[in-house]
């Protein structure tokens, strides 16, 4: 199995978003600037996960995303398919076709190994990560470095 950028990406941003998920809507700008990650690419990612339901988009002013389900009801492995990534390790994709249209020697190795990378990133969810202390402290250290905390709390008017 090989996880591309697009599962790695994904599972940052849905980790950013769970963490400030209880602030309100969160633009996909803010994450763009606190992960590194390209605003374009953010939008295609944001479309395949809003359609698997993981978040929901929020229209007007102060928009942006939220979670479409409670962190403790979202896995990694529910972040890494919706994207349409495969934590599928053998070479012909579970189609048994490996060596010459045949099932290979190593067959049932490799989709052992899928189905327990499945299991694994299939027990953890964003609740788990949203709850870690050292995770916080990096989420800490990327808003203040991008800037979003003062975006967050703009200074109020003062009415006379």
């Amino acid at each position: 199995m090989k996880l591309s950028t697009k599962g790695r990406y994904a599972v940052t941003a849905m980790m950013d978003l769970a963490i400030h998920d209880t602030d309100g809507p969160v633009t996909l700008s803010d994450i763009s600037n606190c992960q590194g990650i390209s605003l374009s690419y953010l939008e295609q990612l944001f479309a395949k996960l809003r359609q698997a339901g993981l978040v929901d988009g929020v229209r007007g002013p102060g928009g942006g995303y939220r979670l479409g389900k409670p962190p403790q009801l979202i896995s990694v492995a529910d972040i890494i398919m919706a994207v349409d990534e495969s934590i599928d390790s053998t070479r012909c994709k579970g189609n048994l076709d490996c060596n010459k249209g045949e099932r290979c020697l190593t067959h049932h190795l490799w989709n052992d190994l899928s189905d327990q990378l499945y299991d694994f990133l299939n027990e953890i969810t964003l609740s788990e990560f949203i709850k870690n202390p050292e995770v916080r402290k990096i989420s800490q250290r990327q808003d203040t470095t991008a800037s979003r905390i003062a975006n967050m709390f703009p200074p109020r008017s003062i009415a006379s």
